[in-house]
């Protein structure tokens, strides 16, 4: 039994739209259902099935002895707070995760990164981030940077203060402050990481 009648944009944002869905419960009695999406009439999920990420989630270490683990504390509006995160951010047309990873890892925190590719491709597939409310799906991308810390490439709405952090930082951030979900499991994958920090992807 189809479990919808029809699918309405209800705006036009650029980065976001909000969608109307004319559902149908599991008796067949319609129901209003609202989702988020980054993409366009044409290629929302529910149409497609598709899964290509939209964005991507970045796992990035110093190349030291005793890695530090690359985080961001950023100013989140619909919170009107800051909130500890790895660098994140969306995959332009045309690019892979590695290539999005890269840029928006210079963007955000003036770092180079260098994508780490050893263990099982099923932790780079891309999942979905919240499907109560939303159709994105975001990859992870694992890897080192070098370099020197720097802001110039934030943009004006963004306020983002990087932080390269040991494991005792790692576990009082988790301990004691605002986290995002997929930034705090992994998060907790570095804390658990004795000597090689990329050991969870398996082989």
């Amino acid at each position: 039994m189809k479990k919808y009648k029809r699918v309405e944009k209800l705006t036009d944002n650029r980065f976001l739209n909000l969608y109307h869905i004319d559902a149908l419960d599991r008796n067949g009695k319609g129901f209003d259902y609202y989702f988020a999406s980054r993409n366009d009439e044409a290629h929302i999920k529910i149409h497609t099935k598709e899964m290509k990420p939209e964005g991507i989630v970045i796992y990035a270490v110093t190349d030291e002895a005793e890695p530090r683990l690359v985080l961001i504390r950023q100013y989140r509006y619909p919170l009107d707070a800051y909130i500890y995160e790895l660098p994140a951010g969306l995959v332009d047309a045309g690019e892979t995760p590695a290539q999005a990873a890269a840029r928006e890892m210079k963007e955000e925190t003036g770092l180079d990164f260098v994508e780490y590719t050893g263990g099982s491709p099923l932790c780079r597939r891309p999942f979905f981030m919240g499907p109560g409310f939303t159709d994105e799906t975001s990859a992870a991308v694992f890897g080192t940077v070098s370099g020197e810390i720097s802001d110039c490439g934030n943009e004006a709405t963004e306020e983002i203060q990087v932080l390269l952090a040991d494991k005792a930082t790692v576990r009082r951030i988790l301990e004691t402050e605002r986290v995002s979900l997929r930034g705090a499991y992994l998060m907790m994958q570095f804390l658990g990481s004795e000597g090689e920090p990329f050991a969870f992807l398996g082989r």
